[in-house]
């Protein structure tokens, strides 16, 4: 049995549907109120805040992926994802579950040119200092023997359908509506984007990978490359004449006093102002096998009619 907490999220379902199509038939789906995929799915619903919900939607798993995803909401993250990972760690400990956590990169240093795996944590801002907790919880949890665990983490997302990310809001989302695309805080400085199925195909081959446990892997991508690059790939896919402006952080500061989203985004912009490299060459080299979407393949699928 394999088990995905956060079934009804994005990341979830991907995971679920590459479990099924490569590993196993033996998949549970769990969240409030969890959907079947498959005809064969179990499902289970659970309020993973409560830790008898949590143990009975972890019983007899072999491997758990937490995927949970929160609305991005910082009082909500402070409070919920660490009651979420406490109950989780302990379940999966009471149960022998190997735990395989879907993480982001939010805790590491705003202007680390490069992150690695062992890039140490510098969290600043509420949200980035929840995720470093849920994941320290973990590494210590791992450390001690209490759990056999690994962390998957992954850079920004980028992704088909209604992918909910910066990119495919202000950028992909606007092109489609034949809008002026709208570039956070500079055209011309390295991000690393994750195409989100690859994300997931690759912590469901973690997961499978027994050797792959008690580690933390880097999710693998395609090259960094500038907003500025991403528009004229974005050109050469569509065929349109894409106009794009670059909004400043004044723009987003005077956006965040009228608007609730823009101001929970305020403290992740300061990092489009540096490279960010994301190196995830721990896993190319040990998966060489696994195929990343090149962003010009990812773009095609996101305009794909």
């Amino acid at each position: 049995m394999q088990t995905v907490l956060g079934s009804n999220g994005q990341i979830g379902q991907e995971i679920a549907k590459e479990l099924y199509k490569n590993y196993t038939k033996d998949i549970r789906l769990v969240s409030r109120k969890p959907h079947k995929i498959h005809d064969t799915d179990e499902v289970v619903p659970a309020d993973l805040m409560k830790y008898e919900d949590t143990l009975k939607a972890i019983e007899g798993s072999d491997v758990v992926y937490f995927a949970v995803g929160l609305p991005a909401d910082s009082e909500m993250w402070e409070k919920r994802f660490p009651v979420m990972m406490e109950n989780v760690i302990k379940a999966c400990a009471e149960t022998h579950s190997k735990l395989a956590f879907f993480d982001n990169t939010y805790m590491y240093e705003k202007n680390a040119n490069v992150q690695t795996e062992s890039s140490p944590f510098v969290p600043v801002g509420r949200k980035s200092k929840a995720r470093a907790k849920m994941a320290e919880m973990l590494l210590t949890a791992m450390k001690k023997g209490k759990i056999e665990a690994l962390i998957g983490r992954a850079p920004e997302f980028y992704g088909p359908d209604l992918t909910q990310s910066i990119t495919n809001s202000l950028v992909f989302n606007r092109v489609k509506a034949d809008k002026k695309a709208i570039i956070p805080i500079s055209a011309s400085v390295l991000r690393t984007l994750i195409w989100t199925p690859d994300a997931s195909r690759a912590l469901a081959l973690l997961g499978n990978t027994p050797d792959a446990f008690g580690q933390t892997w880097h999710l693998p991508t395609d090259k960094s490359v500038t907003y500025k690059k991403l528009i004229e790939i974005t050109k050469e896919v569509t065929g349109k004449n894409i106009k794009y402006t670059v909004l400043p952080m004044w723009a987003f500061k005077i956006g965040s006093l009228f608007n609730g989203q823009v101001k929970e985004l305020m403290e992740l912009l300061p990092r489009y102002k540096y490279n960010n490299i994301f190196n995830s060459d721990k896993f190319k080299k040990r998966f060489p096998e696994f195929k990343v979407t090149t962003y010009k393949e990812g773009i095609q699928q996101v305009f794909k009619k």
